[in-house]
């Protein structure tokens, strides 16, 4: 029998994901599966049903649950953990950056978030200004546009849905992404954020991109592209998905 040349070991890429979250996990799964088998992703929960500026719902991004659910997901041995979630857009980036030093000391694993995947790919395509297109209230879409607006990107169109509840955003329909990604395009940003990890937007990005000549940068999709960027992992099977896999 011919000898076959042994395959590079199975990077596993491990994100934690809120409860109430219903499309992180099989969104993730279809966009990586051009890498399957060599890359495989594996997933852990901690609870999150709500969104809005309050203590309760802070409460619900404590380090505690999120590190017993990171200690768990570990059991897995994962190359790197991530948070896919966007919570650091309206508590603040700083919490993003200190959820994965206490991810990498608790667990001995890197660690990166949507968040902190999505300024990289700002950064990247030099996007100072950006249309906003989310599930949330009023007043958490305002926290969001002032701590990109400290940042130096200015968010000059934006969409929200007026949800609070973490399992309804799951419930927008893609034909109403669209279309509020459509209308933000109107004020011609450098690039437009789908920003929430429970929102159905990773397939109509690719689409939106070639239709309106913008980069359409959906959160579930830019998760997934930050950890491959962290493990060094080559993005070339996803190019259908966007030009963020075909940097």
């Amino acid at each position: 029998m011919q000898n076959r040349p042994a395959l590079p070991r199975p990077k596993l890429i491990g994100m934690l994901t809120p409860s109430s979250n219903t499309v992180v996990e099989p969104y993730t799964n279809h966009l990586a599966w051009p890498l399957f088998p060599q890359v495989s992703v594996h997933y852990g929960r901690f609870r999150v049903t709500r969104i809005a500026l309050d203590e309760g719902s802070d409460d619900q991004f404590s380090l505690a649950p999120i590190l017993a659910a990171a200690d768990l997901l570990n059991d897995a041995r994962p190359d790197l953990i991530a948070w896919n979630g966007t919570s650091a857009s309206w508590l603040g980036f700083q919490t993003d950056e200190t959820l994965c030093a206490a991810i990498s000391a608790h667990t001995g694993k890197p660690a990166t978030t949507a968040v902190l995947a999505l300024n990289k790919l700002l950064g990247k395509l030099g996007a100072a200004r950006i249309a906003l297109v989310t599930p949330y209230t009023q007043d958490v879409q305002d926290r969001i546009i002032a701590n990109y607006a400290a940042l130096g990107i200015e968010t000059v169109a934006e969409r929200h849905a007026g949800l609070s509840d973490n399992f309804s955003f799951a419930t927008v329909e893609e034909d109403t992404i669209a279309t509020m990604c459509r209308e933000v395009a109107a004020a011609k940003p450098d690039a437009i954020v789908i920003l929430c990890t429970n929102m159905r937007g990773p397939l109509v990005a690719a689409g939106l991109e070639a239709e309106l000549r913008i980069p359409v940068l959906d959160s579930v999709a830019f998760t997934l592209w930050g950890t491959l960027d962290a493990l060094d992992i080559p993005m070339e099977p996803l190019a259908d998905f966007g030009m963020m896999f075909r940097q």
